[in-house]
This record gives structure tokens, C-alpha cells and sequence, in this order.
């Protein structure tokens, strides 16, 4: 049974007052935790190490760091020291960390790899959890700077190098046109994304790779090629979702599309009822141009509750499409989402928060006036639900992450799934803060987690940084991944390296042909990182 929440008026002095109000509340009633709870990062998190020898081989590296001739030309940002990803946890020793913003500094840096003989690792905002960006001792490309874009209205082609980011691109792009496919966050660079192979809001498009028409790939000698669907094709699909171990890419071709204007609506609904909704329904109404679920993660309701997200096209041609802003509230949704870690209440309060007061908070970019003939309806354009940089994700509080997980499944096994994935998360008490439902397309790169059409879960599991909670993480993930194989899925392979090699071939049994294609087209394995190390050798 599905039941839509209907829309309330969002008059700017009563959505301020209201969260204005619920803010005074929360810091009476919790006062000091609360603010602890809320307050912005001062800076990236240091985690103490898992593993004690870390700082001393990052120390000792350091120490005899020798930088020649050739190496002091290059645009440094680090010699020596450690580097981390988002979970906190892989803090790695590393020779040092360069800066690039053009080919000739990236062509370079290969060349010094490889006279001093190094290893090379990728690297951009490092969401990766699994040390997928960078290698113990490894020369480390920042590829950020490396970020130039210009767009062909004419063939709605955007060229745009691999370092920039889906906030870059939005922004540029805006107001008249939108990315065709990104994550549901924009935090994350081109690269990145093409080599995760990652997927987002949009139902339809599928996978980033389906968007991608061509790129440059600069090669371990230095070389670089072109890469398409008729130009290299056997190279071009092991790059999307190769985890950069086949070259560096320069600069990508990506297909964008207009800057439509949606309508947003909630609906409630029993996790059981989705797979026919989507089928009968959604999947039909060609007007509906994003969708995403949330699955409930308060006690009453674990994994039962669904509110699903849509976005549906509307003919509105006088609509004044206003800039991209930035999420509000960034202190409250911290605080909540920070909250919701303490215990079944606070969770509680969470999921209340998310279906009956977020939607008062909704911002929406055409105004009341204009959207009198849709009654109350909430107008956004297709840009806006993804430019979301989760600020509020980031936090001060000490021994504590939150670990992603994703896992495949067939969509006529997906009830079948979640059944499985709460008596695993109730056996073991994994503190799952959000539960996202998406749709995910039969892909056709080398390294493919969908075979076939699925939906996918995405979990935020929050843990201490302590050995005894890794090892509590690294059992959940270890059923999940059983779980989802038993039932003809497939896991995410950008996250904790918890799998086993036995794991890894059963969700993705071309493993070995991929790593021999990669011994192929750099022979000399010049470049690497943390997974490829682990799992290939």
C-alpha cells in the first residue's frame, strides 16, 4: 500500500521559524552534546592508525626521501608523510603527493615513477574506502587542479578533464543544461566516477559509462590514446570501473541534457510493494526523470518503511530557474543525522524528521506565485537534487566513521534481500544510518557489477576506529557480500577491502582475465593501488 505525503505551504518565515525552533530545541535539550553533535570539521579527520607500523614506516620513508633533479620540478603538495581516504581508516605511508593541472605535469610524473622506480596511484577526493587511490610508498597524482571543461551546445557535448567535479560541471552547466548521469551527491570527480563505473538518481540514463562518448587516456609510457566505442573498445570498457590501473585519463567526452524542470513528490509505501510499483508504474511513466527510495532505519519500522523520491517532468516555460545554492541547514541535518547514532530513540526521531519535517524544509525553485497552477506542487530543476555536497556528512567526533556499502541485486530478489540484510544487521547491531534504494541498468563494461537489470542497496554504516569494530565491520560485510552472490548479485568493489579473493571471483568471475588485461597494457604495473595489490597478486 502506498500513501503520498501530501504537500504543506512553504512560506520562507515559517520554514525558518520552524527550524529555528527545532534547533533552540535540540540544543536545550542536549546542550553541550548537541553542539558537539553539529559543529563543523576543522579540518580532515585523523583516525589513529589500525595499524601501529604506519607512522613509523611513513617516518622512515620520509627521512631518506631523496627528490632529484627531475623530481624538484614537479609541483609537490607533499614528499613523504601518510594519506587517508574518506573512511578514515587505510591511513597509508606514501613517497609523496603531487599536484598536476596539465599533461605535460602528469607526463612528467610518470617519467620520474619510473626512472626511480615507483608505483603510481590516482587520486582525487578519495571517497574509495579501500585504499583504491593510492599504494604504500607510491607516487600519488592529486588530479584536482586538472580540471578545464567546455561544452558543444550544438551536440550537447561537454569535454571536461578528469580532475573536475560534478559541483564544477553543475555549475557550469546551469542554468540551461544538466549532467546526464552523476551520483546522487556531487562531490565526486570525473574520473572518479568513470572509474568506479558509478550510478545515481537517474532510473532511465543508467551508469555514467553509458554517457561517456569518448576519452583520453594517457598510458604508463606516456603515450596517450583515444578511447571509444569504435576506437579501442576493449580498453575503453576495461577504463570504466577499472579502477585506474590502465592509465590516467585526461579528458572525457560526457552527453548532457537540458536543464528540466520537475515536479518532486513523497510517497510512503512497504519495501514489498516496490518491485511491482516499479514495474507497473514508474518504470512505464516516461515524465518521471530521477527516482531514488529510503528504506526506514528507526527500530519500529526497520527496513520495512520506504519513501520513495520522484521527480516528474512539467511544462513550465516561464519558470525563472534560480542559481545553484548550496544545502541549508547544514548544522541541523549534521546534528540529526549525528544524533541518530546514540540509540533507537534518536533514530526514531530521525526517520520522523525525514517524512514529516524535511518536507516543510523543501527547497524549491519556482516560487509560489509561479507554481499557483500546480497548486502546492514543489518545482526544482533536474540540476538540483544532485547538488548536494554533503557537508553535514563531515564531523569532529572522535573514534567514530561511517563505512559505505553497496550491494546488486536482481530486481525480483530484491524483497528477498533486504529480508536478509536486517536479520544480519540485527544479529550483529550494525548501526545502519541510512538504507538507499536505487535502479541500476545491465551494464557492458569489462569489470561488471550488473549482468542484468537490478536494484541496488546503498548502506551508511556508522563504527568506532577501534580493531574490535573493524572486525565487527568486517564480518557484516562478509555475510552482505554472501547474501547478495546467494541470490545472483553482486557487491560494490570501491568500498572496505573486507571480500575474500573467493568472493571476488564469484561476483565478478572475469577477475583474472581483468587482471591480466591490466599486465598487458602495463607491463611493467606501474600503476596500482591498494586493491589491486591485495587481490592480484
Amino acid at each position: 500500500m502506498t500513501t503520498k505525503i501530501k504537500k504543506t505551504s512553504r512560506f520562507s518565515k515559517i520554514r525558518r521559524a520552524l527550524v529555528a525552533a527545532l534547533i533552540a530545541l535540540l540544543l536545550f535539550v542536549t546542550g553541550r552534546k548537541a553542539n558537539q553533535l553539529a559543529a563543523d570539521p576543522l579540518g580532515e579527520k585523523e583516525c589513529p592508525p589500525l595499524d601501529p607500523l604506519v607512522e613509523k614506516i611513513a617516518d622512515d620513508s620520509a627521512s631518506t626521501l631523496n627528490i632529484d633533479v627531475a623530481g624538484a620540478s614537479l609541483p609537490w603538495a607533499q614528499e613523504g608523510g601518510t594519506i587517508n581516504d574518506a573512511s578514515c581508516l587505510n591511513r597509508t605511508p606514501v613517497h609523496g603527493i603531487l599536484q598536476v593541472s596539465s599533461e605535460e605535469e602528469i607526463r612528467d610524473a610518470l617519467a620520474y615513477a619510473r626512472d626511480n622506480g615507483l608505483k603510481v596511484s590516482m587520486a582525487a577526493v578519495r571517497h574509495s574506502m579501500g585504499g583504491h587511490a593510492f599504494f604504500t610508498n607510491a607516487l600519488v597524482l592529486d588530479m584536482l587542479r586538472f580540471n578545464q571543461m567546455s561544452l558543444d551546445e550544438e551536440s550537447r557535448i561537454l569535454t571536461v578533464q578528469s580532475g573536475a567535479t560534478w559541483h564544477d560541471i553543475q555549475n557550469f552547466l546551469h542554468p540551461t543544461y544538466a549532467v546526464k548521469a552523476m551520483q546522487s551527491s556531487d562531490i565526486f570527480s570525473v574520473g572518479g566516477s568513470i572509474s568506479v563505473n558509478a550510478h545515481g538518481m537517474d532510473h532511465r540514463v543508467g551508469a555514467l559509462g553509458g554517457t561517456v562518448r569518448s576519452m583520453r587516456l594517457m598510458m604508463a609510457d606516456g603515450t596517450v590514446k583515444r578511447l571509444s566505442r569504435d576506437e579501442n573498445r576493449e580498453l575503453f570498457d576495461l577504463v570504466i570501473g577499472g579502477y585506474g590501473l590502465f592509465g590516467v585519463i585526461l579528458d572525457v567526452e560526457l552527453e548532457v541534457v537540458e536543464n528540466a524542470i520537475y515536479e518532486s513528490h513523497r510517497t510512503l509505501l512497504d519495501y514489498r510493494d516496490f518491485p511491482a510499483l516499479f514495474a507497473d508504474e514508474l518504470a512505464a511513466n516516461e515524465k518521471i526523470g530521477l527516482m531514488y527510495g529510503h528504506l526506514s532505519t528507526a527500530p519500529q519500522s526497520f527496513l520495512q518503511e520506504m519513501l520513495l523520491y520522484t521527480y516528474e517532468e512539467v511544462d513550465a516555460p516561464d519558470a525563472e530557474i534560480a542559481p545553484l545554492a548550496e544545502v541549508s541547514n547544514t548544522k541541523l541535518r549534521r546534528f540529526v543525522l549525528n544524533f541518530s547514532k546514540l540509540g533507537d530513540i534518536p533514530m526514531r526521531l530521525k526517520w520522523f524528521a525525514e517524512k514529516r519535517i524535511e518536507p516543510l524544509m523543501e527547497s524549491c525553485t519556482v516560487s509560489r506565485n509561479q507554481a499557483m497552477g500546480a497548486g502546492e506542487a514543489c518545482m526544482v530543476s533536474r540540476n538540483e537534487p544532485m547538488h548536494d555536497s554533503v557537508k553535514y556528512v563531515q564531523n569532529n567526533l572522535p573514534n567514530d566513521t561511517d563505512i559505505l556499502h553497496e550491494y546488486y541485486v536482481p530486481r525480483a530478489r530484491f524483497v528477498e534481500f533486504v529480508d536478509g540484510l536486517r536479520d544480519i544487521a540485527t544479529t550483529h547491531d550494525a548501526n545502519i544510518l541510512n538504507a538507499s534504494v536505487r535502479v541500476v541498468h545491465q551494464e557492458h563494461n569489462f569489470l561488471n557489477y550488473a549482468t542484468q537489470d537490478m536494484f541496488s542497496v546503498v548502506l551508511y554504516i556508522n563504527q568506532e576506529t577501534t580493531p574490535a569494530a573493524n572486525e565487527k565491520m568486517r564480518q557484516v560485510t562478509a555475510e552482505l557480500i554472501d547474501l547478495a552472490i546467494n541470490l545472483d548479485g553482486a557487491f560494490f568493489l570501491p568500498y572496505q577491502l573486507y571480500y575474500t579473493p573467493e568472493q571476488l571471483e564469484q561476483a565478478y568471475p572475469n577477475i583474472d582475465l581483468f587482471f591480466a588485461k591490466k599486465l598487458r597494457y602495463d607491463p611493467e604495473e606501474l600503476l596500482t593501488n591498494t586493491f589491486y595489490e591485495k587481490y592480484a597478486k
